[in-house]
């Protein structure tokens, strides 16, 4: 039987900073795609004076923001996320003392 010894403090935070920083990479990537694709079909659609390439990028503009507001707002250490976990953190230990 091996034990393997308990994560530090600082191998939680290495472990949390890596998955930040590739998830805010991912959507640096997804963003940059969707400007390079949607310049693209404004362009096609413009040479051929129509106007629909504003509903891709508008639909996909929405999923880009959602996947913004997940990586910046709900991932934990995410500025949501952390006043959610303080608010909990704060109402457990209320009650654990009373």
């Amino acid at each position: 039987m091996s034990h393997h010894p308990l994560p530090s403090a600082q191998d939680a935070t290495e472990r949390l900073a890596h998955k930040r920083a590739k998830a805010k990479l991912g959507w640096y990537i997804h963003a940059t795609v969707y400007l390079l694709v949607n310049l693209f079909l404004a362009l096609v659609a413009a040479r051929h004076a129509q106007g629909w390439a504003a509903f891709p990028a508008l639909g996909w503009g929405l999923g880009l923001l959602i996947h913004g507001a997940a990586v910046w707002l709900a991932l934990p250490g995410g500025s949501l996320y952390g006043q959610l976990l303080e608010r909990e953190r704060t109402a457990l230990q209320r009650h654990q003392s009373h």
